[in-house]
């Protein structure tokens, strides 16, 4: 894997965690669309970083 997506990936769970723990808001929608937004935002910046 590389290196910007496992970081990446780590983050994520980061701040969802630190979300849940503190009991702030979660930055996305709490229902799929949500998360699809995230993971197709994701999938784009990681495409177009691999491709330019």
């Amino acid at each position: 894997m590389n290196s910007k997506m496992i970081i990446g990936l780590a983050m994520g769970f980061a701040i969802g965690f630190g979300c849940a723990f503190l009991n702030i808001p979660v930055l996305a929608p709490p229902v799929l669309i949500g998360a699809l937004l995230v993971v197709a935002m994701t999938s784009g910046y990681i495409l177009t970083d691999k491709y330019i």
